[in-house]
């Protein structure tokens, strides 16, 4: 499977300046929280990258890609009708290829040398098909995420059949319809917010923006997808850190800061702030 282009959507109400606001990577480089997207996307082999964008927005999308501004196209989400939406505006731009698609409200921390795109899009070019990135999450979490239900792939560590997807389940739902086999007690596979996907999920998009005067998401369609191809679901050797929560930046930094070269800098200053901290609430 040809995987060389990648979707970003961008252009949700409350979550287009996310993607601008900086970060410190592994290496102790400060950037802006779309440039570690596009640099783990980079990494898994991806040349073009399109970015979906509220209008007039591109600007400081492009002033905050650093080098790899050339890499990338940008479509304007006007009048619009949800995440699933958003990613049909990049239609033309993947021309009936597979591609990788990310969200903009999140960072990924891989616990390999390899990035979690690059997991994802290793696994998704062996099996030929469309791969959801998986995580295991509380089920007092899963609410907030779409949430996979299937079966694990015979002699694969980590791989998974996709047999349903819904969007933000109550408990009692992934109770009766989503629990997977071998996973802990009160844990489902919620999605990731990255995929490698094939054309015929826009081909599902389009008819269910076409069915309804409303908003579309991608979990139906991926329900969907699940009933006419091949679709497996891949718990990646990483984490998902939505920057989108309060203080989820801040959680998404201490992670990927316990990962690199700064380590024992940023462990000495934790440990300081719990003892300064400690020392305090005893004064007090």
């Amino acid at each position: 499977m040809k995987i060389t282009k990648a979707v970003i959507t961008a252009a949700g109400e409350h979550h287009s300046n996310l993607p601008l606001q900086s970060v410190v990577d592994r290496h102790g480089v400060s950037l802006t929280a779309l440039r570690c997207t596009l640099d783990e996307i980079v990494e898994a082999g991806i040349e073009d990258i399109a970015i979906i964008v509220r209008p007039d927005q591109s600007a400081p999308y492009l002033s905050a890609a650093g080098p790899h501004a050339s890499r990338l196209t940008f479509f304007e989400q006007d009048n619009p009708r949800g995440y699933g939406d958003a990613i049909l505006r990049a239609a033309d731009f993947v021309q009936k290829e597979a591609f990788l698609h990310l969200v903009s409200d999140h960072l990924y921390v891989s616990r390999t040398d390899k990035s979690c795109a690059a997991q994802l899009c290793e696994v998704a070019r062996q099996h030929e098909c469309s791969v959801s990135a998986i995580q295991a999450t509380r089920e007092n979490q899963i609410i907030y995420f779409g949430t996979v239900g299937g079966s694990p792939v015979a002699k694969q560590d980590r791989l998974y059949n996709v047999a349903t997807v819904v969007e933000k389940p109550t408990p009692t739902v992934a109770e009766q319809e989503l629990v997977v086999a071998g996973q802990r007690a009160g844990h489902y596979l919620c999605l990731f917010g990255m995929h490698v996907l094939t054309p015929s999920i826009l081909t599902l998009l389009q008819q269910n923006l076409s069915a309804t005067d409303g908003s579309i998401d991608l979990s139906t369609a991926l329900s969907q997808l699940a009933q006419q191809e091949q679709y497996l679901a891949l718990e990646v050797e990483g984490a998902r850190h939505n920057i989108s929560y309060k203080y989820g930046l801040m959680m998404a930094q201490l992670a990927i800061s316990l990962g690199g070269v700064d380590r024992d800098v940023i462990l000495t200053e934790l440990v300081n702030l719990l003892a300064d901290s400690r020392a305090s609430v005893s004064a007090s």
